[in-house]
Parts: structure tokens; C-alpha cells; sequence
């Protein structure tokens, strides 16, 4: 089970939004999911859904955001387990960032992903192999 590009949640999100504002990222989100060869974690899976569902300016139904996890299915999904939560409990530690950020990061290494498509890290930055692009700054400079 790898891949080469890890997805956070908030790629996801803007997606399948249906707010107006969200427009541009969602083009933008839409051709980063459109590549080959990228992957997820339990933990984007369960974020998206939440988030999904209980942001009403998304305007995306359950119905909907159970379609969008559904369309994961050919995509390797690393689950969460024992280890992955201590390595990431030291990275958080060691990087001075939050858990979620650093099971993320620990999440994309292990599927062997290089590249992490955030907008919730820092842009550019290494975090031990897994370098953070953010595919937004453009949109927002």
C-alpha cells in the first residue's frame, strides 16, 4: 500500500463544497484529486465526514459527503493503529505541532508519500521526508 501525494482533509473539503466563496479552491482541490497515485488515512476520512456534515456552509449533505468517502475506494487508506499514534504523539513533540497535524504527517509517510497537499501546515516545510504544499498560496497572494 503506497502512494506518492497524501490529502488532508481540507483538500477534501473545498472539494466538495457547494459555497459560493470556496469556488476557486474547489477548482483548484478538484484537479490536486484528479492526479494518480494519491492516498489517505482513516483520520481524513473521519475529519472530512464530521466537518462535512456539520459545516452548513459547505452545503454538502450526508448523503453527499458519504458519496465523496465512497469514491475513495480505489485509493490506499492507511488505518490508524498503536504505532502510528506514538510516532505521532513524538513528531507533535518534536516539530511543535498539534497531534491531528503530526498523525497526518506520520499517516503520509508510512503510505511512502513525499508530497502532503495541505493548506493546514507550513508551505514548503519538511517534516522528516514529507515536504507540505500547500495548493492554494497562489489563490490567496
Amino acid at each position: 500500500m503506497t502512494a506518492k501525494y497524501f490529502i488532508d482533509t481540507n483538500i477534501l473539503l473545498y472539494a466538495g463544497s457547494g459555497a459560493a466563496e470556496d469556488q476557486p479552491k474547489k477548482a483548484v482541490a478538484r484537479q490536486v484529486l484528479a492526479q494518480a497515485d494519491i492516498g489517505f488515512s482513516a483520520q481524513v476520512m473521519q475529519e472530512f465526514y464530521y466537518a462535512a456534515v456539520r459545516k452548513e456552509r459547505l452545503k454538502i449533505t450526508p448523503d453527499e459527503a458519504l458519496l465523496i468517502l465512497e469514491a475513495l475506494t480505489p485509493f490506499p487508506v492507511l488505518p490508524i493503529n498503536r504505532e502510528l499514534v506514538l510516532e505521532a504523539v513524538a513528531l507533535g513533540v518534536r516539530f511543535r505541532i498539534s497531534y491531528w497535524d503530526a498523525a497526518i504527517i506520520v499517516a503520509a509517510r508510512r503510505l511512502g508519500c513525499h508530497i502532503l497537499y495541505s493548506e493546514d501546515l507550513n508551505h514548503g516545510q519538511d517534516y522528516d521526508g514529507v515536504k507540505v504544499v500547500n495548493p492554494f498560496v497562489t489563490q490567496s497572494s
